[in-house]
């Protein structure tokens, strides 16, 4: 179980702050360490990537990931963000009686024992006499809805993860989270380290670490995308269903079925609405909006057209990969 009051002084380590994302060089230093949104993946609660994902990434199976010019522009904006709210959080804190002092901004470290751990801190503070970690993050829109009430540690799972991540490495108690909502609000929250959990987390980043990528071992699927990029290609063999696995895809039949015959209701109950509300816009009952079908501008890009008039630069960027389908036979009556 890890001390608090251990003897212990993280290790510095490469940064990729100021690498472009997406970059050759951000690529190839991104599967040299395990980092704060891994550990989320590796503990199954990320949204942005799954084990298997992961560990295709680590081992340098995925495709890169090309240089974005529109994500560089959000992750840049959002680098030149930090700064403004670090400045309102320090100002709340103080309104807020406390003793803070700000000691370091996006420093990366690296764990001692295991320099395949690495985190990168927002900011560090000085508060009250405590030295903590502290992550700025902006939210907007629907994400609100998965913060609790302020000042608690009620923040989304994946960055509960990363900063008990970063709390591991550090060594440190707290994580304050200077979370941006709108754009003159700074809401604080906090994670507090727990020993239990951190080393259940490093274990778990260990064994990813050895067993899987280091060893070249893929982890246990999580979806059916996972088996899918596991595979991408059949052998073009047959194998012996077991009664289990029979069974499953006859529920998954069943399924289907109940899928097509609800798609044909829904199909059937908007063009009953439709019909009834064309030419208007909004339906209205008992003086409520309960429906609106309005016009909209949709652009997109005429691919036959651009075949057509472009077939050399159709050519230049089409892309044709195998794909494989999961077909349900229908048994024989």
């Amino acid at each position: 179980m890890l001390s608090p009051n251990a003897p212990y002084a993280p290790a510095a380590h490469i940064d990729i702050t100021d690498m472009p994302v997406g970059s050759p060089e951000w690529n190839a230093k991104r599967k040299t360490y395990l980092g704060g949104s891994d550990a989320a993946a590796i503990l199954g609660v990320s949204p942005y990537a799954t084990p298997v994902e992961l560990w295709l990434e680590k081992t340098g199976q995925a495709a890169p990931k090309p240089f974005d010019p529109v994500r560089e522009r959000i992750f840049a904006r959002g680098k030149k963000l930090e700064p403004v709210v670090l400045d309102m959080v320090l100002d709340k804190l103080r309104e807020q009686g406390h003793d803070v002092e700000l000691l370091a901004t996006n420093k990366r470290y690296t764990d001692p024992d295991y320099p395949f751990l690495s985190c990168e801190i927002d900011f560090e503070l000085m508060l009250d006499g405590e030295h903590i970690n502290g992550d700025c993050k902006t939210v907007t829109g629907f994400a609100r809805r998965k913060w609790g009430e302020e000042d608690s540690e009620e923040v989304p799972i994946e960055y509960a993860a990363q900063f008990m991540h970063g709390l591991g490495i550090t060594r440190r108690r707290k994580t304050l989270v200077a979370a941006l909502i709108g754009l003159d609000d700074v809401a604080i929250y906090w994670t507090i380290a727990d020993d239990e959990t951190i080393e259940a987390m490093r274990e778990k980043s260990i064994t990813f670490w050895n067993d899987h990528v280091l060893a070249g071992v893929a982890p246990d699927t999580f979806t059916f995308d996972d088996v899918k990029l596991l595979f991408p290609v059949d052998n073009g063999l047959s194998i012996a269903a077991s009664p289990e696995i029979a069974q499953k895809v006859v529920e998954l039949e069943g399924i289907k079925y109940k899928i097509k015959t609800l798609e044909e209701r829904e199909e059937l109950l908007k063009h009953e609405i439709a019909d009834f509300i064309n030419p208007f816009s909004v339906l209205l009952f008992d003086g409520k909006e309960i429906c609106s079908w309005k016009g909209q501008n949709d652009t997109r890009l005429d691919m036959e057209k651009f075949k057509d008039e472009q077939p050399e630069l159709f050519n230049q960027y089409k892309r044709t990969k195998v794909i494989r389908v999961l077909r349900i036979k229908k048994a024989k009556k």
